[in-house]
């Protein structure tokens, strides 16, 4: 059989592949996190009530800054990680340099504070209930993007359900923010990100099952 004849077989009812899937399919995993982790905040620990006021300092869109952050940077490990064969590369960066830099900033405030007030900068009032709260927050960011990555076509499995987990919960954490009192930087450092921890390993751990195509 001639070349050009076979290629023209093979070819014959091939659909184009939808260059937006991904954006699409995230997109609609994201809202859907966005949305779910807001719900679950209203309804089971409330806005805080002096939203208003402190939505204008500078130190709460800090706090804000670290989850967006982390979302933006697993957003773009996701990303990469959905589609086979591709390197993540440089967006590595984009989750460890907002890590890095909260610990930095937790730490020169620890250091910055008299002797006496330094473990409560970094126990706050919630340190006990902030990691689960942030954890159950994340569950339906958790399976919306688990159900989008998996439509892809990943093929590190590990890795990809470790940055679907974190993106899930920094998402969550956003909406945390809203409710969440604590206005230290060692807080967040150390709570807040082991409660985007919780959903990456639990990414890590089921990435190679849930995600499996």
């Amino acid at each position: 059989m001639e070349t050009d004849l076979l290629v023209s077989l093979l070819a014959r009812g091939v659909t184009p592949v939808d260059r937006h899937v991904v954006a699409r399919r995230l997109g609609w995993a994201l809202l859907a996190a966005a949305l779910g982790a807001t719900l679950l905040v209203v309804s089971f620990y409330g806005i805080r009530p002096d939203i208003g006021t402190v939505s204008a300092t500078p130190i709460f869109w800090a706090k804000v800054a670290l989850p967006v952050a982390l979302a933006a940077g697993a957003l773009a490990v996701t990303i990469r990680l959905a589609r086979p064969g591709a390197r993540v590369g440089l967006a590595w960066a984009g989750i460890g340099i907002p890590i890095a830099a909260v610990w930095l900033a937790g730490l020169i405030a620890v250091l910055l504070a008299p002797e006496g007030a330094r473990v409560a900068l970094v126990i706050g009032e919630t340190w006990r209930s902030c990691p689960f709260n942030i954890a159950f927050l994340s569950i339906p960011g958790f399976v919306a993007s688990f159900a989008a990555v998996r439509g892809l076509a990943p093929t590190n499995l590990r890795l990809a359900g470790a940055a679907t987990g974190l993106l899930a919960g920094a998402t969550a954490t956003i909406a945390y923010c809203l409710h969440c009192p604590e206005m230290s930087a060692a807080f967040w450092a150390l709570w807040y990100v082991l409660g985007m921890l919780v959903p990456t390993v639990a990414g890590a751990l089921l990435g190679p099952k849930w995600l499996h195509w």
